[in-house]
Formats: C-alpha cells, sequence, structure tokens
C-alpha cells in the first residue's frame, strides 16, 4: 500500500475478531440456498426447499426483544456513517433487493434499517405492475433505469423477480419461458457485479399462520386499512404456488455474483437485526476510503 493510500482514512473495522467474523459468514451461510453453477441450466441436483428455512427462527438474536431492539438502532446508526463513507468513496454501487410474500416486511424493513440513511445517496424504488410503456418493452428495461450510479446506494421494494412469480404462477408464461427469464435475470445481475455493482438478495420468508395473521391486523387497523387490497385474499388462496414459485427462483438464481439469503421475518425486530448485520457486513467488506485530501486545503485557515 502507498503511503497516500495509507493517510487516506477509511471505514473502522468490525467489531469483532477474525474468528467472529469467520462465525457470522458461517451463520449466513447457513441462510443461503447452494448457489446455482453457471451454465448448469438450472439442474436443481442441490435443490434447496423452503422447508429447510424456519419462518419463525432467530439466529441472529441475543435472546432478548429489547436488546435486539437496541441493536437495531446502533447499527441503523452505523450505517448511516457507513453510507456516508460509501458515497465519498464512489468506487461502488450497491443494489438492495427485497422480495417476499405480502406482509412479509418490506416496508417495515426500509424503516427499521435505513431510515437514518441520508437521502443523498440512498433512495428506493418499489414495483408495482407494469405500465403499457413498459409492457412494450423487454421486462427488465424498467429496472435497468433504476440502478444505482457510483457511491450510492438503491433499495428495491420487490423487484425484477416479480417476472419469473406473478406470470407463473398465473400460466401467463410456460415452464420454458420461466427457465429462459431465470439465464437471462442471472445474466444481468453478473453484468451488474462485473461493472461495479454489489447485489445483495433478501427473500422475507414468513409464515401462512404469521400472514393470515399481519392481513388481519391490516383490516381491523383503520391506520393500516389502506394498505390492504382484496387481490390479497387471492394471492393467499395460491400460497402453495407462490411458496414452490420462490423455491424454484431461489434454486435458480442464487449465484456466486448475486446470492441468495433467506431471512426468517415472523419477527420483524429478529427480520431487521439480520438484514441489517448482514448489510454491515457487506459494507465493511469493500475496504471503503475518503478520497485523498486537496492539498490546497493544508494549513487553510477560515477567516
Amino acid at each position: 500500500m502507498s503511503s497516500k493510500a495509507a493517510d487516506t482514512p477509511s471505514a473502522p473495522d468490525a467489531p469483532a475478531s477474525k474468528a467472529e467474523r469467520k462465525a457470522l459468514s458461517d451463520l449466513i451461510s447457513r441462510w443461503q440456498p447452494p448457489l446455482a453453477e453457471p451454465g448448469a441450466n438450472n439442474k436443481k441436483s442441490k435443490a434447496c426447499s423452503l422447508d429447510d428455512f424456519d419462518p419463525a427462527a432467530k439466529p441472529f438474536s441475543t435472546g432478548d426483544k429489547e436488546r435486539d431492539k437496541e441493536a437495531v438502532e446502533a447499527l441503523a446508526i452505523e450505517l448511516d456513517t457507513l453510507q456516508n463513507l460509501f458515497y465519498a468513496d464512489r468506487r461502488h454501487k450497491l443494489l438492495v433487493i427485497f422480495q417476499g410474500t405480502d406482509t412479509s416486511g418490506k416496508d417495515g424493513t426500509l424503516r427499521g434499517v435505513f431510515s437514518r440513511m441520508s437521502p443523498l445517496g440512498v433512495h428506493t424504488a418499489a414495483w408495482k405492475a407494469p405500465s403499457e410503456d413498459e409492457r412494450a418493452r423487454d421486462y427488465l428495461w424498467r429496472i435497468h433505469q433504476k440502478l444505482p450510479p457510483a457511491g450510492e446506494i438503491m433499495i428495491f421494494n420487490r423487484s425484477h423477480y416479480e417476472d419469473v412469480l406473478v406470470p407463473p404462477v398465473n400460466g401467463w408464461i410456460t415452464p420454458a419461458q420461466t427457465a429462459q427469464r431465470y439465464q437471462q435475470i442471472n445474466d444481468f445481475e453478473r453484468l451488474l457485479s462485473e461493472t461495479g455493482t454489489v447485489i445483495l438478495k433478501f427473500m422475507l420468508h414468513i409464515s401462512f399462520k404469521e400472514q393470515g395473521e399481519r392481513l388481519q391486523e391490516r383490516i381491523d387497523d383503520p391506520t393500516k386499512r389502506w394498505k390492504f387490497a382484496l387481490g390479497d385474499l387471492d394471492a393467499r388462496k395460491q400460497w402453495k404456488q407462490y411458496q414452490q414459485a420462490y423455491e424454484d427462483l431461489l434454486n435458480a438464481t442464487s449465484t456466486p455474483w448475486a446470492p441468495w439469503t433467506v431471512v426468517p421475518a415472523d419477527s420483524k425486530t429478529h427480520r431487521n437485526l439480520m438484514i441489517a448485520t448482514l448489510v454491515r457486513q457487506s459494507l465493511q467488506q469493500l475496504d471503503l476510503r475518503y478520497p485523498p485530501d486537496d492539498p490546497a486545503l493544508k494549513g487553510l485557515k477560515v477567516t
């Protein structure tokens, strides 16, 4: 390392020993599906099942809910500091993808984990059904418009993975077309990775029972009723089909350059704690640095 680089301030070290960091990586890996091998044509010799991941589990919990909440708050503050450094460094781009069934907590995670971050370099895109103009183009066209530039973080509330969930479940595309889309998405994300975008993909995994309770809460609470749509009940009737669609995409699109992490999300506090921990780890691994000082600032006094 040059002396110039050594004099450039960098991100604070992670508050963990090498052994603790390895333990964290090992723990994370237990919540990630086996990686799809490039060129394997989505063969599922090592296929995972969502039954392998308990939505009520709390692998990152301290065992005390109040302590977990305090940890989330501390992580949110730390992420704000790291995000400022990320923005100043400008060598990387970060795309965070939240995918999950209705009520799995995509909005709640945005509030709980990212709300302290400066809007200067953090943005959110919430994806809904494509417009007529978007349908006139390929399904990834609209996604490309919202990707983060250098130094910025983009958070997707739902994503291009809706295009391998809703259409297959409703029979709008064939299994062959779905498999083709898996490959196209893998290629798309490899392009992003090879051009400086770090991709974090979180599948928020809740149980059928927990979803029912959260939907009922929306109906019963006048301040949340606006979030409920009758179509949510139609999708709930297709629970098994959607769970299968999620399994298929996890097995086909968890790649070395963009792996999936399944987040047990029956507990809202634990969901936020796990995601905040993984985002922090990802940012810390980038060796972020502030740019070199302008030599003209040396000795400068403001009068």
